[in-house]
């Protein structure tokens, strides 16, 4: 980039309090004269940039030629609005400041930020602007808030300042964008050769973050920092649910492995009470068929089974003996008594038949 000396005009006439541009339009010169200084002085170490005002009691020089920001931004802040614009004395006084400069290697350029109607007429403008093209100096007009009123006028007058397209008009409609990031791919930014600046030309696309570490290293620094911390908090959260859902997977697996156990003893405990019950199938069948018989019928049956392993021989007070001792019969019954007497009967007719 070639070595430029410039005088930035802002604006802070009594139109630079409303609010279509955010948050209004002296914020948004503000924040536009902030990337211009930074933009000067990184495309290249020996430019100089200076601040005037164009309103007020009437134009006053803020800063003269200078690298040092804190000096810009300082003035910036102390800038008061109130008057009406003076366009046309104002590019005077920094033609008048940019002839004093200390290095004449410099070319020198005017930046003018213009938000208010402009009074002078087209005819004073194009008289100025062929005595600045006539001493090399190059104009870059930045043209927003009353585009509508001042554009034709100042198209006039940056075509005849324009010397081998050295000077650029620059109109931003007011809208939800910022005036910064409009200027960010102007001419204004890009310089004379068209290439980008050295401060965010193609709107910090290039750098990490955004942000040209060269230019503010602290910010880029802090802003590694805080995406490092980010992924590092991302990455222990995502290891934190892949244990979660291990753990889950674990305890469903051991649960189901548990009930199949269960089902599995279940299961053999059922089949047992099934062979169980088949088993005594036959026990069942046998009440049920004691159940369907008299109870005359049943007695002599259970004398009988009871008998079944006694010698025939055994006389009649063992038996007695024997009937005493079973739980719940009364061996003086009188069924008892004729059981007694039809076996007795039974045994003398078998006597008998032998």
């Amino acid at each position: 980039m070639v070595m430029e000396a410039s005088m930035i005009v802002v604006d802070n006439s009594e139109w630079m309090r409303n609010g279509d541009y955010s948050p209004t339009r002296l914020v948004a010169q503000n924040e536009a004269v902030s990337l211009i200084f930074s933009s000067k002085t990184q495309s290249n170490p020996e430019n100089t940039v200076g601040l005037m005002t164009a309103a007020g009691k009437g134009p006053e020089v803020l800063v003269t030629l200078t690298t040092d920001v804190g000096k810009i931004l300082s003035a910036l802040h102390s800038v008061k609005v109130g008057g009406n614009p003076h366009f046309l004395t104002s590019i005077q006084i920094a033609q008048l400041a940019l002839k004093h400069r200390q290095n004449r290697n410099q070319r020198q350029r005017i930046i003018v930020f213009v938000a208010s109607p402009v009074e002078t007429d087209e005819k004073t403008l194009v008289k100025l602007a062929k005595k600045l093209k006539k001493n090399n100096v190059a104009v870059d007009i930045v043209n927003f808030g009353e585009e509508a009123e001042n554009t034709s006028r100042l198209e006039a007058f940056i075509n005849n300042v324009n010397n081998s397209d050295n000077s650029h008009l620059v109109t931003i409609p007011p809208g939800p964008h910022l005036l910064s990031d409009m200027l960010i791919s102007s001419p204004v930014i890009s310089g004379e050769n068209g290439a980008a600046g050295a401060f965010g030309g193609s709107s910090g696309g290039d750098f990490e973050f955004g942000i040209d570490p060269n230019v503010d290293p602290e910010l880029a620094l802090a802003l590694r920092i805080s995406l490092e911390e980010e992924k590092a908090r991302q990455e222990a959260d995502a290891a934190k649910k892949e244990g979660d859902s291990s753990k889950s997977k674990e305890s469903s697996s051991s649960a189901m492995a548990i009930d199949s156990h269960n089902n599995n003893e279940e299961d053999a405990e059922l089949q047992a009470a099934l062979a169980l019950s088949m088993n005594d199938a036959p026990v069942h069948d046998e009440d049920e068929q004691m159940e369907d018989i008299s109870e005359d019928a049943a007695l002599q049956r259970a004398l009988q089974m009871s008998m079944g392993d006694q010698n025939d021989n055994e006389d009649e007070d063992m038996m007695a003996a024997v009937l005493g001792s079973l739980p719940g019969v009364d061996k003086n019954d009188e069924r008892i008594q004729k059981a007694l007497e039809d076996m007795d009967k039974k045994k003398k007719k078998k006597k008998e038949d032998k």
